[in-house]
């Protein structure tokens, strides 16, 4: 299978094709699929990140103590890899603090605490203007307000995966629906319930991306959701295309693959072969703020797993804490063992359940020992090869392994370590119980840390030379120390004498002028 380049895209036929490794876990989608996509009540407290991605926090525009309302902005991007965020609700700023969020490492983040009032008042919208005839720069400017993300677990912002200055090279749209985790179901019950909407907002993004070629792709065992988008896609240029289901089909390397036959270059994105990948939920969110002007205060999120009372999907406010929805739904603490966010095999588990929602927070899974059983000691690697047949990047983890436990980082960046997506799989299937990935997530954090040092260095390096070269034009300029003295005294003695003689000239001037005057007093007489 070849690598794509720009100009295969506008070529190629779109169909199904087999994706490399992957595997298939047992699913526990069903449970959560069983009723409607419930609104989240508003909770008493909201805790909104001001990092809502990957990218850099957004400045805050309000203080403790100012009354917000509904769809008011209450934090300003003023990076391309930062997010708007609006308030959710109506309510009071009580705080802007440090609080834990479902971040990888959990670490403290930036908040604004709204006590919300309960009565969910807002600002006034107005309608956007038809997108259909809005100046390009201008929609995406809507986009850039309406604090709209991809909501994958990226949570890139479109103004950085768009690209400020588009030039048409976009083939190709891929509206992704896919999601290969055997717990989550926000995609298929937002599909399933919202399909109208789902293809109003691809369009909108097929005209800002300016892609030649737009496609919604799914699983093919969401017959409920398929049907929804077929009828939803009537009359219309966009196909759906239906991938086996096979983890881990949702990553956007994935689904170019499976819907293109094409590799994404290593070190690259998709967009470097004139894709590009949006997340279903992106386009809900687009159409609800280029239609009817709301910026993205909600996503559709899973809570799952065995100790939970009532699973479902609700459309909850940005920043609710995962407690207040645990009570909604009713966990069974004596079977729960843990918390796990964003997925059951990439996830993170939570170390608190305080913590908010964030605009990439696709699902919240409770643990049960039946569903996830303690995990038996790590052993020696034996090299059975389960892992590299499961890796969908073709990569060899066991060699990464063992680069990784040696911190041999020349060998680990030419194995291609950076290209390791972290989907699991190579974990999943290992014998020993090797946690692969986090190896790997340790040791590409140490070659970040290496690269951002590297690249501080040549300013350092500059500065260094600079202060050398100043130090040796003054010393250049240095005198030895008994001349300096001898310059010393002697311009002491000058200033002196000069002072002296200063003082001098004036009285002589005086006695002249005073003999002036008593000669011409003497003539008078």
């Amino acid at each position: 299978m070849n690598s794509g380049t720009l100009s295969d895209i506008n070529s190629i036929k779109l169909r199904s094709h087999r994706i490399f490794g992957g595997i298939k876990p047992r699913s526990y989608k069903s449970s959560s699929l069983r009723s409607r996509i419930m609104p989240s009540p508003i909770p008493k407290r909201l805790i909104l990140s001001l990092k809502q991605n990957d990218g850099t926090a957004a400045r805050p525009i309000v203080k403790t103590g100012d009354f917000v309302l509904k769809y008011q902005l209450i934090a300003l991007a003023e990076k391309d890899d930062a997010l708007n965020l609006h308030a959710p609700t109506s309510g009071r700023i009580v705080a802007i603090k440090p609080h834990s969020t479902p971040d990888l490492g959990q670490h403290p983040s930036s908040c604004i605490y709204l006590e919300t009032d309960n009565k969910d008042r807002s600002i006034w919208l107005s309608r956007p203007p038809d997108y259909q005839v809005i100046e390009h720069r201008k929609l995406l400017k809507l986009f850039s307000q309406a604090g709209i993300c991809s909501l994958n677990d990226l949570g890139f912002s479109h103004t950085q995966k768009n690209g400020q200055n588009n030039e048409n090279n976009i083939g190709l749209l891929i509206i992704n629906a896919a999601e290969s985790d055997p717990y989550t179901t926000a995609n298929e019950a937002l599909l399933r319930e919202f399909a109208e909407e789902v293809v109003s907002g691809a369009r909108i993004l097929q005209k800002v991306s300016m892609a030649t070629r737009c496609v919604i792709v799914i699983e093919k065992h969401k017959h409920d959701s398929i049907a929804a988008t077929k009828s939803a896609l009537k009359n219309s240029a966009i196909s759906l295309i239906e991938l086996p289901d096979k983890y881990p089909i949702s990553g956007d390397k994935q689904i170019v693959q499976g819907v293109t036959g094409l590799e994404v270059p290593s070190g690259g994105t998709p967009k470097d072969i004139g894709i590009l990948v949006k997340n279903v939920g992106t386009a809900f969110a687009t159409h609800k703020a280029i239609i009817n002007g709301e910026p993205h205060i909600n996503r559709i999120t899973t809570l799952t797993g065995q100790p939970m009372r009532t699973p479902k999907n609700f459309e909850a406010l940005i920043g609710t804490p995962v407690s207040y929805l645990f009570k909604i739904c009713g966990v069974d603490n004596s079977r729960a063992t843990g918390a796990i966010v964003d997925g059951s095999i990439m996830g993170v588990e939570l170390s608190e359940l305080n913590v908010p929602l964030l605009k990439k927070t696709s699902c919240v899974i409770v643990k049960s020992k039946k569903e996830f059983p303690l995990q038996g000691a790590e052993q020696a690697c034996i090299r059975c090869g389960f892992c590299a047949d499961a890796c969908p990047i073709r990569l060899l983890p066991q060699q990464l392994y063992a680069y990784a436990r040696s911190r041999n980082n020349q060998e680990l960046k030419s194995h291609g370590l950076t290209d390791c997506i972290e989907c699991g799989a190579c974990s999943y299937v290992c014998p020993a119980n090797i946690p692969l990935v986090q190896y790997y997530r340790a040791s590409k954090a140490s070659l970040r840390e290496i690269s951002k040092s590297e690249e501080q260095t040549p300013h350092w390096k500059s500065h260094f030379q600079n202060d050398q070269n100043g130090i040796e034009r003054n010393q250049e300029s240095i005198l030895p120390i008994e001349e300096t003295k001898k310059i010393a005294d002697k311009s002491k003695f000058h200033k002196l004498f000069s002072k002296g003689k200063t003082k001098t000239a004036a009285a002589l001037a005086w006695l002249k002028t005073r003999r002036k005057n008593i000669s011409a007093i003497k003539k008078q007489k």
